[in-house]
């Protein structure tokens, strides 16, 4: 699979002066945009039969957190294209493997000009990936991570994620969607922070709050 995107990337690449590739990747960009601004969590779960390779790469890298197993017995690898140099840009107008390594730009062009494969141990290292557990820790890791999540206001996530994604410049689309300061008053006049089970009614009280997971 991760051979066969990388040629389906290498053609619409190669064709990008044709309408038809171009105005894929231009259709590409923008669903890749939208979900950047989703009000959901995204885990990026890679596994064996995992396809986060070029354009698909991007999912991972736009998710709010990447799981990868490290199991030497099964093969489990990403890979990036030409198409992550700069086809699917972010709101902030940066790739986004430019807005996760805004601190070391100097990466991107190691991972881009990486030869091959990255698997487990080199991804980590190359620090596409949140973190790579092997295979006794990997349930535990991944349920973890989900109750922990679980256990916090989804308005509140929709705040603080939607503000998380989006480093570096300032653009209108990163100040209407992409600011905390944009989504404080209307999270904190929700129902799961200021309702009857609300986390401001609760807190300091020996109860717990109870969030509404049907609304964001």
């Amino acid at each position: 699979m991760t051979v066969f995107q990388g040629a389906v990337d290498a053609t619409l690449a190669g064709q990008r002066d044709h309408w038809l590739a171009r105005e894929t990747i231009l259709l590409m960009a923008r669903a890749l945009r939208r979900l950047d601004l989703t009000a959901k969590s995204f885990f990026a779960l890679i596994e064996p039969g995992s396809c986060f390779a070029g354009s698909l790469l991007e999912l991972a890298l736009a998710a709010d957190r990447s799981y990868m197993l490290n199991d030497p017995q099964r093969r489990v690898e990403l890979a990036a294209s030409e198409l992550n140099a700069g086809a699917l840009p972010m709101s902030n107008g940066l790739t986004r493997l430019q807005s996760r390594f805004l601190a070391e730009p100097e990466r991107v062009d190691l991972i881009l000009n990486h030869a091959g494969r990255f698997d487990a141990e080199a991804a980590d290292e190359a620090g596409l990936v949140t973190v790579a557990p092997d295979d006794l820790d990997w349930d535990d890791e991944v349920r973890v991570a989900i109750e922990e999540r679980t256990s916090l206001s989804p308005d509140a996530l929709t705040g603080m994620e939607a503000s998380l994604r989006f480093a570096g410049p300032e653009t209108q689309d990163t100040k209407i969607f992409g600011r905390l300061t944009a989504w404080q008053n209307w999270i904190f006049q929700r129902p799961n922070a200021v309702g009857e089970h609300g986390a401001l009614t609760n807190y300091g009280k020996p109860t717990q709050p109870k969030f509404d997971f049907k609304r964001t």
